[in-house]
């Protein structure tokens, strides 16, 4: 066997150097040469030899390639073509199928590819192509096979080479890792040799130091053929190796590369295979084959051999250190509002000073102000509500405005304190003689509505505090003011609950009663030390008790300060009523008196309607005012004229009799014997009175006095005779009256029907009041305190009436825009903290939430499925906080009606209670909550750890949370019902959030449609957020057994985000959050006017 070999060694030598010297001297003949002589094959006849079937036996597929059975054709594997696969392919790996074969002695390979067959990559932008996505490809030269490598080598054996003498020898060697198979080919001048194929190959790599490893591939088994014709193959007859390549090299084999950084002479790689060895052994004196290789092969860049993706850590101690300190932060607000809730005011008792008698020079430096008006009428939607009014007032005295209920009694003090009205006002009005302009005169009244309209989380003097803060003149000092709070504290008699809070049924508790709070009301504008005070049923829903002391106070404040009042009343006590110096009763928005109160008595006895004794006169008054205004029934008015012999019907009970009998003060006893009476009890044609029809006409029946004794009176025919029991009302004497008079039946003796009629005896009171004295001499002097007005002020024409511009009677500068804006602030920032469950509860939530939603969303990771995640986690950031900011609806409609209130007496101009509003109750709740939130959820979910991008997260928050606050007050402001604007408020959400972008995709909008999406403050936000997110990230995808890497940026603009719209996103928030905060104002401004 050894001298077998050697023979072939020898000749092997021989026949090198024989045809290397042919290959040198002779042309080298192409397949292409002979396509003319094949040409003649084209119409074979039948009997031809067959064509290339690699199913037949005289047929081969050579690079050990299968043969397809169905067609008989060879699958040649990459760069390799012809029927038999021994033809190389150019162009690239990329052209496929379509690759054109080689046509000369080399390829000319595509841009970034090379290689005998043009397999071997040389940059990574031509890998693209070949990787799923089309992104990401890297040619990879490190060598070690990661799916299909492919290395071209030049042979460095100096004996081969020297034998061939300028022949180049080289070596393709390529390797499938599924497969663990790999290919060796050996060239020479680019023609193929032989070709081997090795199978059952393991590849591995060594680290041999810092900077070398070895990479090799090692084959269980290996296969090599010649290709017959060509060099060591039988070309010119020279040596054929095919028996010896197909007999001896069986395996194993391999392949192996050391590579250094920076190159170093141990770099290189060498085949072996043990008889291929002994064969160069033999015959060139090496070892083995040793060769200089390049390596190349497409692969996503993820796949690099030795790359590991970096895993992603949640910082853990920083997590538990944010969440700590936000659990701090609620229990220090917490503490703070037990703090500020137990604070009392008092302080340091301080001496009074030169500043505190300002206070007094407030009350006694005045301008004393009389109130005279007019034929003063009102009119609304053509409906004339009160009818020529006049009245006069005089400072030290209090006006009582009564009625009975619809009278127009609360119409007529509007009118009077020259409230803004939705109707048509008339009529002349006199300060002290003078007219003067409405703002003028706002600024020396106050005005106390009938139902309490305080903040109930205030105290009782900080509530008092603020309106005189407020409302006194700027240049007073703060301790004059002070002092002058605590005086009208004393003068009200609730000095001793200055510190209490005001107080409500609904939530923050009850407080101070009733009737202290409508002291405190009427604190509020004694403060200012008005020089007309109006009150509206100040003692309404009060006992008696509290009436009177509130009326009381009004009294001292009348006498002792000669300040003017002006209130109305419903239903007075007698001990109250003692305390009128000027009455005006209305009824049906007529004037039925207007006077002097210690006259009004005197006048009705002489009209005939005497208050009967142990009435109280101010009921009696009412009760007259009703029954003179209700309409006669005619059938009742045929029974109703006095009849001395059928004055009585016998009633139905006991109860009745005495009803009659407490009315009357008649003696059941002498109402006659039995045997009198009978004849009384049905009679036949006069209809039967009721009880109360029986009582009201002793009670309101006009009569007639006779300024004598009625039993010692003169009777005329019309008058009547009265039996025994009735002489009891001429003993009886009234409070100033003469006796009750006898009934006016005679239709003749009534006075004529009053211009506006109204139908009923009402016009008989209207008539009897204009015409009397009473009222003359209310004119009168009306018309005197205009002629010295005009006199004062240089104008002797009585007809003119002199404009008040000059009057003394004038207000003080207040507090500019700044400093109401302080003391609103501080009055906010009180009932929020007061009230802490909704700030508090904000703030709860927020921690809560954020830790759930950190747990859920923990670590997201950097793939589809974290993409996902991060959709649905600021999409439910934003729906969080997008309906959360509905609270804002009831932001001013808890206030609505005390802003209108305050506004209308001059206590603020609106802005300051905006910005105050504002700045100190809407910041809080939608500053804090986004703030606690992010910084809690942001390092547990594992987003980019990057200031820039956590600070954009944290900006987006606050601005969309914002904007959805502006919204909220903005439609809050314009729809009052508070149902119909918290649905409103949610459809105005439920819209937004479906143009979000994550419901429906932009691209798919209808464009008609497109624009709705420019009004969605959730496109701006979720966009904003989600491009900050995922903009940078590279998102992982694994298809096709590979992890695919993905830039964010292509899949958001595959869901149709702009990801160039970050900066504008942001400002797009920040422009709907000014706008709507404008467009709330202006509502405010213009629609929470207070219109009576």
């Amino acid at each position: 066997m050894r001298n077998a070999k050697a023979l072939l060694s020898a000749a092997i030598v021989i026949a090198s150097a024989a045809i290397a010297d042919a290959y040198q001297s002779h042309n080298v003949y192409q397949s292409s040469g002979f396509d003319p002589a094949l040409s003649i094959f084209a119409e074979r006849p039948d009997d031809c030899p067959p064509c290339f079937n690699c199913n037949l036996a005289d047929f081969r597929c050579h690079q050990f390639a299968n043969c397809t059975a169905a067609t008989g054709r060879c699958s040649c594997p990459a760069g390799w073509g012809g029927e038999d696969c021994t033809d190389p392919l150019c162009g690239s790996l990329a052209g496929g199928k379509d690759r054109p074969p080689r046509k000369g002695d080399s390829c000319d390979c595509d841009d970034g590819w090379d290689g005998i067959n043009c397999n071997m990559c040389t940059s990574n932008n031509v890998c693209n192509a070949l990787v799923p996505g089309g992104e990401g490809g890297l040619c990879y030269t490190g060598g070690m096979v990661v799916r299909q490598n492919y290395q071209q080598c030049d042979v460095t054996n100096k004996q081969i080479l020297d034998q061939l003498k300028g022949q180049k020898p080289q070596v393709t060697f390529s390797c499938d890792a599924m497969d663990e198979t790999c290919n060796f080919q050996f060239w020479v001048d680019q023609r193929e040799s032989f070709y081997c194929g090795l199978t059952n190959c393991t590849a591995g790599v060594e680290l041999l130091d810092d900077y070398s490893n070895k990479t090799s591939y090692e084959c269980e088994k290996i296969n090599c053929r010649c290709v017959p014709g060509r060099m060591l193959c039988g070309e010119n007859g020279s040596i054929d190796l095919g028996d010896f390549l197909e007999e001896e090299i069986k395996g194993p084999a391999s392949f192996t590369t050391i590579m250094s950084e920076g190159g170093a002479s141990d770099d290189g790689s060498e085949f072996s295979e043990p008889a291929m060895n002994d064969l160069i052994s033999s015959v060139f004196g090496d070892k083995k084959i040793f060769l200089q290789c390049n390596a190349g092969e497409c692969i996503h860049e993820s796949e690099v051999p030795g790359h590991e993706r970096p895993v992603k850590t949640i910082n853990t101690p920083l997590i538990a250190g944010i969440i700590a300190g936000c659990a701090l932060f609620i229990v220090a607000v917490v503490l703070l509002v037990y703090y500020f809730s137990r604070r009392q005011s008092w302080g340091p008792i301080h001496l009074p000073d030169e500043d505190d008698d300002e206070a007094g020079k407030l009350m006694l430096d005045h301008k004393p102000a009389s109130l005279a008006f007019r034929d003063v009428a009102y009119n609304l939607k053509g409906k004339e509500i009160i009818h020529d009014i006049q009245g006069v007032v005089h400072p030290g005295e209090l006006m009582a405005i009564m009625g009975a209920s619809g009278a127009g009694k609360t119409t007529f003090l509007d009118v009077l304190a020259r409230k803004n009205k939705r109707g048509t006002t008339y009529g002349e009005f006199f300060i002290n003689g003078e007219t003067i302009a409405d703002d003028d005169f706002r600024k020396v009244i106050g005005f106390v509505d009938q139902d309490d309209t305080l903040l109930p989380t205030l105290t009782v003097h900080e509530t008092i505090v603020d309106s005189a803060m407020l409302r006194l003149p700027k240049d007073m000092g703060i301790s004059a003011k002070m002092q002058r709070v605590d005086d009208v504290e004393r003068q009200l008699g609730i000095h001793h609950i200055r510190h209490q809070l005001i107080g409500s049924e609904e939530g923050s508790g009850r407080g101070i009663s009733g009737g202290e709070k409508r002291r405190v009301g009427i604190a509020c504008e004694l403060v200012t030390s008005p020089s007309i005070l109006f009150l509206d049923e100040p003692t309404s829903g009060l006992d008696s008790y509290n009436a009177f002391n509130v009326v009381e106070c009004l009294v001292n404040l009348v006498k002792n300060y000669n300040r003017t009042v002006v209130m109305t009343i419903h239903q007075p006590r007698s001990n109250i009523v003692a305390l009128f110096d000027q009455l005006v009763l209305l009824a049906q928005g007529h004037v039925v008196y207007s006077g002097p109160f210690s006259s009004c008595q005197q006048y009705f006895d002489s009209i005939g309607f005497s208050c009967p004794p142990g009435f109280n006169i101010a009921d009696y008054l009412v009760d007259l005012t009703m029954h003179a205004g209700t309409p006669r029934d005619p059938i009742e008015d045929s029974g109703s004229l006095y009849n001395p012999a059928e004055h009585m019907t016998r009633a139905s009970s006991t109860m009745a009799v005495k009803s009659i009998r407490s009315a009357s003060n008649i003696d059941g006893d002498s109402i006659g014997s039995p045997a009198d009476r009978e004849p009384l009890l049905r009679p036949s044609t006069k209809r039967k009175l009721s009880v109360r029809q029986q009582q009201e006409r002793q009670l309101f029946s006009r009569r007639k006095n006779s300024g004598v004794p009625a039993s010692t009176a003169s009777r005329t025919d019309d008058e009547v005779s009265l039996p025994d029991d009735h002489q009891q009302w001429l003993r009886l004497q009234t409070q100033r009256g003469a006796p009750p008079g006898f009934n006016l039946d005679d239709p003749d003796a009534t006075p004529p029907l009053a211009d506006d009629t109204t139908g009923t005896d009402l016009d008989i009171l209207i008539a009897k009041y204009r015409g009397s004295q009473v009222s003359s001499t209310i004119l009168e002097d009306m018309e005197n305190a205009i002629t010295s007005a005009n006199t004062a002020n240089g104008n002797p024409n009585p007809d003119i009436v002199t404009n008040g511009n000059n009057s003394k009677v004038k207000g003080f500068t207040r507090l500019g825009l700044l400093g109401q804006f302080r003391i609103l602030s501080v009055r906010t920032w009180r009932n929020l903290y007061r009230n802490p469950m909704l700030m508090l509860t904000h703030y709860a939530i927020a921690i809560v939430l954020a830790v759930f939603l950190g747990f859920l969303f923990f670590n997201l990771t950097d793939d589809i499925k974290g993409f996902q995640n991060r959709l649905g986690l600021f999409f439910f950031l934003l729906a969080l906080f997008g309906f959360s900011t509905l609270t804002s609806l009831t932001v001013f409609a808890n206030e609505r009606l005390l802003f209108m209130r305050e506004r209308a007496k001059g206590y603020y101009s609106p802005v300051s209670y905006f910005a105050a509003k504002v700045i100190f109750d809407i910041i809080p709740l939608r500053l804090m909550p986004p703030l606690i939130m992010g910084a809690i959820v942001y390092p547990m979910t594992g987003l980019i750890p990057s200031w820039p991008q956590f600070s954009y997260f944290i900006l987006f928050l606050v601005l969309f949370n914002l904007a959805a606050a502006a919204i909220c007050l903005f439609i809050g402001i314009i729809f009052s019902n508070g149902a119909v604007a918290n649905l409103i408020g949610s459809l105005v959400m439920l819209f937004s959030l479906l143009f979000s972008g994550f419901l429906l995709n932009h691209d798919t909008i209808p464009k008609a449609a497109l624009w709705l999406q420019h009004l969605s403050i959730f496109h701006y936000g979720f966009e904003g957020l989600i491009v900050n997110e995922v903009s940078p990230l590279r998102l992982i995808d694994h298809k096709y057994g590979l992890d695919i890497e993905v830039p964010g940026a292509a899949i958001l603009s595959s869901f149709g985000f702009n990801n160039n719209n970050k900066a504008i996103d942001a400002t797009s928030l920040g422009i709907f959050c000014a706008s709507f905060i404008l467009l709330a104002y202006a509502a405010m401004h213009f629609l929470l006017v207070e219109r009576r």
